[in-house]
């Protein structure tokens, strides 16, 4: 009966989350860009399961509400859910083309940028996937080994078996990379329209720079109402923890 009574809201759930996903989507269409906004933010509120499309449709109308940090940071979330999306990526250029600050990226170079481009190609759940398909490969090839008569037929089962067991080390190796980064990896956005970042975690500390509502930030570590962070550019100090909302 429990079992039933699960099933039944969450089927109820999934149904309500369609309906205003449908709702908000067409209050967009018509121009209505606040209540559209109000629609998909009830979804994430009622749903635990968010999709990269419902982020991308809500960064869409604060974009269109002229609401930067809020347009930034639901495009950033989406990119998390659905890493090197060419839409989401674009219009997070168009909406950060309205932030004050211009942070340099430092990229990397060499080897480090290789690596971190490969393992970036998917999220680490897809990679545990495809480790997933990869084994099952690799026990049907020794199924065809172990019951092969032919040598030759041996021979080729074998030399996928060895094919098939590296590219499962690889992707393996791959998806704990990407978890790991995943993990490390801590974006923020600012939302305060204006604020300084300190060389310590207190008001006495000195004003390095400042940063204004749009920025994107990585938080290195947190200590009571500051948090430590990094730009794209290597510049590192405190900031109010209220300032900054994080994506993840």
């Amino acid at each position: 009966m429990k079992n039933i009574l699960y099933l039944f809201l969450l089927i109820s759930q999934v149904f309500f989350a369609q309906n205003s996903f449908e709702k908000g989507n067409t209050l967009y269409q018509k121009g209505k860009y606040k209540e559209a906004a109000q629609t998909y933010e009830s979804i994430i509120k009622e749903d635990k399961q968010h999709s990269a499309e419902l982020y991308f449709n809500l960064g869409n109308c604060y974009y269109k509400l002229n609401k930067v940090a809020l347009s930034i940071y639901n495009y950033e979330k989406a990119l998390v859910l659905k890493p090197h999306d060419a839409e989401t990526l674009n219009n997070l250029k168009f909406a950060k083309k309205l932030t004050i600050d211009e942070i340099k990226e430092v990229p990397k170079v060499g080897f480090a940028k290789l690596i971190q481009n490969f393992t970036g190609i998917f999220n680490y759940n897809n990679w545990a996937w495809i480790s997933v398909g990869i084994a099952f490969a690799f026990l049907l090839s020794f199924i065809g080994y172990y019951f092969s008569q032919l040598t030759l037929s041996k021979r080729i089962y074998f030399i996928v078996m060895f094919v098939l067991l590296f590219a499962l080390l690889l992707s393996v190796s791959a998806g704990i990379t990407e978890k790991d980064h995943y993990n490390n990896d801590r974006p923020a956005i600012v939302f305060a329209e204006m604020t300084e970042v300190r060389s310590e975690p207190q008001k006495a500390g000195s004003s390095i720079f400042l940063l204004h509502e749009g920025a994107k930030v990585y938080v290195k570590e947190a200590l009571e109402n500051w948090k430590k962070i990094e730009l794209t550019d290597g510049t590192e100090g405190w900031i109010d923890a209220s300032a900054i909302r994080e994506v993840k």
